[in-house]
């Protein structure tokens, strides 16, 4: 499958995941894909190599992580403000 080129449904049924997902990492991931006319294509080995230096990785995380020190530190301010 890695000689073809395949669509955005191909690819996000491959890896598992939706065809919005797939868009946002073409826009925020650098995800390796080509543009032919209006469509988007991929080569799987592209992909696959991709994934395996960690490009998809989740930035949820670190966003959770984010908010939770700013709900810390709304925390601090309000118990010094009553202390």
């Amino acid at each position: 499958m890695s000689d073809r080129w395949v669509s955005v449904e191909e690819i996000a049924e491959y890896l598992g995941v939706s065809k919005d997902t797939v868009y946002g990492w073409i826009a925020k991931k650098d995800m390796p894909a080509h543009k032919v006319g209006r469509l988007w294509k991929f080569k799987t080995d592209e992909v696959d190599d991709w994934v395996r230096h960690g490009k998809a990785s989740d930035d949820q995380k670190e966003g959770e992580a984010a908010e939770a020190d700013s709900q810390k530190g709304a925390n601090a301010g309000g118990e010094k403000a009553d202390g």
